[in-house]
């Protein structure tokens, strides 16, 4: 038996890993840091992660599939419901909009009700009453792939932490699901273990995997704290900011942006710089309400100065790019690549 590529069909897929016809699923990588690779989840690891989510939610209930169905968060909605023997809804074809879900929302049956979105869905989910008032129909809605800002929502939603080799969110609100183990490496980097792990990757170069007394570890491409029972993400290693010789990292100043009545969401990247090393770059969407004022979007000086009291002096941006969308895989997370290229002023 081989692993049942989910890219080829994620329904017969998933059929064949629970029937016990393949020993798993290849799931392609989103690509977020690097070109995509199929990485190798057996079936073990893959009904380890439902169970863990369900013993976590409390209990089964049924599921809205929102999300891309090739991609590990979106195949995880299906199997949950299948296992569980829940109803799984799906949303109607067509671009993600707050009526479609929220008619979506209102078709299931009643009881028990989740799903699983990106930040970026959830985003516009907020910006309208319907979109706010079908987020709340869920008793839990998990939001993944990349940090979300904070928008003044219930607390329904829950915040999840994962990559595909650990068969997608393991970590809820910072604290691990049952079977699965954190710990912290060499510069902080986050390391993952435990029941959800992925068998490695189809081409064979698994030297992101371990393995030392106490199991099989994967080495993200994150670093954070772990004080023994919350997990804390400060950022992608790689997106790390080196500016006059001290550290920024990205996530941390995205938040602080985040937190301005004028930006809606924001990236921030290095571009070189010929006396700091990088610059602090940040590439924000204003908000509706900041586009609608004459005074518009804050100028850079009046960003810096909105944000000096919360960040360290190196943190801060030096410089601010306006744009109407910020570029995404498709996988929905941020395309650093491509803003460091246009911060290098590449097409």
């Amino acid at each position: 038996m081989q692993h049942a590529r989910l890219a080829d069909n994620p329904r017969r897929a998933l059929a064949a890993v629970l029937s016990g016809d393949a020993i798993g699923i290849a799931v392609q990588t989103s690509g977020s840091t690097g070109d995509p690779r199929e990485v190798l989840i057996g079936s073990d690891a893959l009904r380890a992660s439902c169970a863990a989510t369900t013993a976590r939610l409390g209990g089964p209930g049924a599921w809205l599939l929102a999300i891309p169905a090739e991609r590990i968060g979106g195949a995880l909605v299906i199997a949950r419901a299948h296992l569980d023997g829940t109803e799984l809804a799906e949303l109607a074809p067509g671009p993600f909009t707050a009526e479609a879900f929220a008619a979506a929302a209102r078709a299931m049956p009643p009881g028990r009700r989740f799903t699983s979105l990106v930040p970026t869905q959830v985003v516009r989910l907020a910006r309208s009453d319907e979109g706010r008032a079908a987020l709340a129909m869920f008793d839990a809605v998990l939001v993944g792939g990349a940090p979300l800002p904070p928008l003044g929502l219930d607390a329904n939603l829950i915040s999840t932490y994962g990559a595909t080799e650990t068969c997608g969110g393991c970590v809820y609100d910072g604290v691990p699901l049952n079977g699965v183990t954190v710990a912290t490496g060499e510069d902080d980097r986050v390391l993952i273990g435990g029941a959800t792990l992925a068998s490695g990757y189809a081409d064979g170069d698994n030297a992101s995997f371990f393995t030392d007394t106490d199991g099989a570890w994967f080495v993200t491409s994150d670093v954070g704290s772990w004080n023994g029972q919350r997990l804390v993400i400060d950022g992608r290693a790689d997106d790390v900011i080196i500016t006059g010789g001290l550290k920024a990292h990205p996530a941390r100043v995205e938040h602080a942006l985040e937190s301005l009545p004028a930006i809606a969401s924001a990236a921030v990247v290095g571009a070189p710089d010929p006396e700091w090393g990088e610059r602090v770059t940040a590439w924000v969407v204003p908000t509706a309400r900041a586009l609608a004022t004459a005074s518009g979007m804050p100028k850079l000086h009046e960003v810096r100065a909105a944000l000096a009291p919360h960040l360290q002096p190196h943190e801060l941006p030096r410089e601010l790019w306006v744009i109407e969308q910020l570029p995404r895989t498709p996988g929905g997370k941020i395309d650093r690549r491509a803003l460091r290229a246009l911060a290098r002023g590449e097409e």
